[in-house]
């Protein structure tokens, strides 16, 4: 008779990382209807942006969202970008953890090789139907069409169907279709409408068409002809490296020496801290890095950390800019006032990051409830989990009735017609978790975006002072004005002069003082 370990044996067999996430898809944004389509056009969009970027070509991304049944939807994107080449189709659309990011030190939108996949799984999952791919890698060369499907099981890609497609127009460029079970919700803080809004704020160089099921057609034209800047991948930094990752970095590294290791491996290390660091740890410079043992190695890596090291490259990095930015917040907003700042770039666990944030106050904002926050990591709108991201707890941490607005005991979101929107550009940023939906809180994070929000804030302030001394210097001729044929009367009396001309006097009086006030108000600012 078999023991009970023999039987419980029977039951353990491996899963795929694609059977993980078909029974776990809340972890990556599909856990309702109307947050699965959502979903599904970020990714494609990231995706489109990214592409036209590395290519450097002006981001044209239309977005078509048609009804298909009762809560079904087709979700079409399309993009302008230099087109997939055939044989990479399957993997990069059909096979989940495939990418070119996920070890590359550089800002970028996508990092992990799930999002497009994952919106794929979750349009097979509900409706059973694959995904269609259509794209086109330059005007004399044919456009593949390819609809797919994933192999839960093997988490590899199946070839439903391949054919040429005629009716693609486009010069170079990629179609992505999903049908999926949906619930479309056409305005609203997180609805695929203000996703695309807030997408066309910190992508300024991009141009973005929404067809909604209605129908409508929304247009966010480009602010900027100027393409953001290409971020150049670094080396990891020795702060950031733990021993685990440094054991398997010595024994995968093609380096044959411990010192060309870690000047070749890592940023910032050069030949006079390698080798003083290899005299502390009596390690010869020739040494095998694959010949380490595990002492050995944590001896190594903690030594290299506490060696004062320069900051990483920041090469790596591409801020909108805050010129860019006050541009876009601008015209999306329609705002009385645009303060934009970007702050100096700064590291955390040995990764550069940079934040830039813009205060928007008055004008079309609503003026009752709480301020508007716009988050962004990567240039990609955050919507969902709002509470549990650094932004808004930085936002909440600032005493905002310093500058001059409304907040309940100095605490939480500021009251008043106010948007506040907060970019934080990284190679690696630390999402909470695998949907990418809140920044965690490091301590040196939450510390710059509050620095950033202040500076902005500082000048919204010394705006605000500026409009109550105008409104109270107005108050004060428009009460003179309103008595000004009363005071003409008692002055004529008085002096036995003449009503109309004294009224003439105080008149010209009030313009000439009133446009002197302007003129001295206009060199304050």
């Amino acid at each position: 008779m078999a023991s009970i370990a023999e039987e419980l044996a029977k039951k353990q067999r491996d899963i795929s990382i694609a059977e993980f996430f078909e029974k776990n898809r809340h972890l990556l944004g599909f856990d309702s209807k109307r947050k699965s389509i959502l979903t599904a056009v970020k990714e494609g969009v990231d995706n489109g942006l990214d592409a036209c970027e590395e290519a450097r070509i002006p981001a044209e991304i239309t977005v078509t969202i048609k009804q298909a049944g009762t809560d079904r939807y087709r979700v079409i994107i399309q993009d302008n970008g230099p087109g997939i080449m055939k044989k990479q189709i399957p993997k990069i659309f059909a096979k989940l953890l495939y990418g070119s990011k996920f070890h590359a030190l550089i800002q970028s939108r996508g990092q992990q090789g799930i999002g497009i996949t994952a919106a794929g799984l979750y349009s097979q999952l509900t409706t059973g139907k694959p995904t269609v791919v259509t794209t086109k890698t330059g005007p004399n060369r044919p456009a593949h069409r390819v609809e797919l499907k994933l192999d839960i099981l093997k988490n590899e890609p199946q070839i439903i169907k391949e054919e040429i497609d005629l009716d693609f127009r486009l010069p170079h460029g990629t179609k992505v279709e999903m049908e999926m079970e949906a619930q479309f919700v056409s305005k609203g803080s997180s609805s695929i409408y203000e996703y695309l809004r807030r997408t066309s704020i910190v992508n300024p160089s991009a141009q973005i068409i929404f067809n909604d099921p209605t129908p409508s057609k929304f247009i966010f034209n480009r602010t900027t002809n100027k393409l953001p800047k290409m971020p150049k991948e670094i080396k990891p930094h020795p702060y950031g490296i733990e021993l685990g990752i440094f054991m398997r970095m010595l024994k995968t590294t093609s380096k044959k020496t411990i010192q060309s290791f870690l000047t070749g491996e890592f940023s910032r290390v050069g030949s006079t801290t390698a080798k003083r660091v290899l005299k502390k740890v009596e390690l010869h410079n020739a040494t095998r890095p694959y010949t380490l043992t595990r002492e050995q190695a944590e001896k190594l890596i903690k030594t290299l950390q506490t060696e004062k090291l320069m900051v990483p490259p920041l090469d790596c990095l591409s801020p909108i800019g805050a010129n860019s930015l006050e541009a876009s917040m601008k015209t999306e907003l329609s705002a009385e006032l645009v303060v934009t700042v970007t702050r100096p770039a700064s590291v955390y666990r040995g990764m550069p990051f940079q934040i830039e944030a813009g205060i928007a106050f008055g004008g079309n904002l609503k003026s009752e409830g709480q301020a508007e926050i716009m988050r962004f990591a990567n240039r990609v709108p955050l919507l969902y989990e709002k509470s549990a991201c650094a932004i808004t707890r930085s936002i909440g941490e600032i005493d905002w009735r310093r500058y001059g607005l409304s907040q309940t005991g100095g605490r939480g979101v500021p009251y008043g017609p106010l948007t506040v929107a907060v970019h934080m550009a990284s190679v690696w940023v630390p999402f909470t978790s695998e949907s990418k939906a809140a920044i965690a809180s490091y301590p040196i994070i939450v510390k710059e975006i509050k620095l950033a929000l202040q500076e902005c804030a500082r000048h919204l302030r010394n705006y605000l002072k500026r409009q109550y001394r105008r409104q109270r210097d107005q108050a004060r001729i428009d009460a003179f004005t309103r008595y000004s044929k009363e005071l003409a009367g008692a002055i004529a009396d008085l002096t036995r002069g003449n009503k109309e001309k004294i009224a003439e006097l105080i008149e010209e009086s009030l313009v000439k003082n009133t446009k002197a006030m302007i003129k001295v108000k206009e060199g304050e600012q």
